[in-house]
């Protein structure tokens, strides 16, 4: 018995935002304070740390369970499966449905109740949950799937990955252009074909790095203290991740048999274009050997950041040949990785 992903869809919002939208923007200081470079230069600067050029916006009326039954059901579709067969709905998130202008979270039901509710999904043996996990979420929750499916629990899951993160940004915040909306879902399977899942490692670093991403006030000071926001310590991040997704992407590899040399191409959450240019860079250092080149595919130029929805949406892109110069043939070997909120780290090792 292998487990495979046998569908997979994903939403990307239809609003774009431009970099050149943010040129009109108030960006201050943490302390408030005026930021001595105008706002073409900021926005320059940051395009070419992060290489976002665009990112996406989902509609006001949408929410993040949307977006998931709108990449739900094109799994599904992609899986040929009757939905009232799945055992198991996942739902990875980190801030639940927050309605545009609003301030509040609503995560009651969970989202993937909800998610479940919208697919008109009968069955009441089929459980729905949520996990909260940073932007790894996704990978997670495939490789809980799979212990599901490894302990006779559950022969079909659906995983979904989705966010708004525009909901939660702080628009005086240089670090809210990262920050997209989009969602990603993948079908889970037992099945007898050859491939599929071959190791996976996870890791959570909270001594120390459990407030490297946080929730904080507002940079313009006379905004309500109590309304928060998505912040993080950049360059801590930048350090973590260097240090720590490059030896846990090795430890998956090494676990699952498979040499260096036969990796195809390596999927790294859509976070920041040079740290997963760093990333790959180091990776390829421990087993002293070249990067390939077109090794890293990247949707981050146009996407943005999207949390959850960046690994399964730009696999999606890959396999339904939407993505330039850039494909999967069956019986490639590639690795999922992300790193994020917690602060968490995993990868798979997967054949196509």
């Amino acid at each position: 018995m292998n487990i495979k992903i046998t569908g997979v869809g994903s939403y990307i919002p239809q609003i774009v935002e431009k970099n050149t939208d943010f040129h009109q923007h108030e960006f201050l200081n943490i302390d408030g304070s005026t930021i001595e470079h105008p706002n073409e230069v900021i926005v320059e600067k940051f395009k070419d740390i992060t290489g976002i050029v665009e990112r996406r916006y989902a509609k006001d009326h949408l929410t993040s369970s949307d977006l998931g039954f709108f990449a739900a059901e094109k799994a599904i579709e992609d899986a040929n499966i009757d939905r009232e067969e799945l055992d198991y709905i996942i739902v990875a998130h980190n801030f639940g449905d927050v309605k545009a202008n609003a301030i509040q979270s609503d995560i009651l039901p969970c989202l993937a109740s909800r998610v479940k509710h919208s697919l008109r999904i009968k069955n009441p043996k089929c459980v729905a949950y949520d996990i909260l996990f940073g932007c790894p979420g996704w990978i997670e929750g495939v490789i809980q799937a799979q212990a599901f499916i490894k302990a006779g629990m559950a022969k079909k899951c659906l995983v979904i990955g989705s966010e708004t993160l525009s909901r939660v940004v702080d628009k005086h915040d240089r670090d809210s252009m990262i920050y997209s909306d989009g969602a990603g879902a993948t079908i889970i399977e037992a099945t007898n074909d050859e491939g599929g899942i071959l190791s996976h490692e996870t890791a959570s670093f909270t001594y120390d790095e459990a407030y490297y991403l946080f929730f904080g006030s507002s940079n313009k000071q006379d905004l309500c203290r109590d309304t928060r926001y998505i912040k993080m310590h950049g360059r801590k991040i930048y350090e973590f991740a260097l240090n720590n997704v490059p030896q846990a992407m090795k430890t998956c590899l090494d676990k699952s048999g498979v040499n260096i040399k036969d990796v195809k191409k390596v999927l790294i959450h859509q976070a920041n274009e040079k740290m997963d240019e760093a990333i790959i860079k180091r990776f390829y250092r421990l087993y002293k050997t070249p990067v390939p080149e077109g090794i890293m595919p990247m949707s981050i130029h146009k996407l943005g950041n999207s949390s959850v929805a960046t690994v399964p949406t730009l696999y999606d892109l890959i396999v339904k040949n939407k993505l330039d110069n850039h494909q999967i043939n069956k019986g490639d070997v590639i690795i999922f990785a992300s790193v994020g909120a917690g602060m968490h780290i995993n990868a798979i090792v997967y054949k196509y």
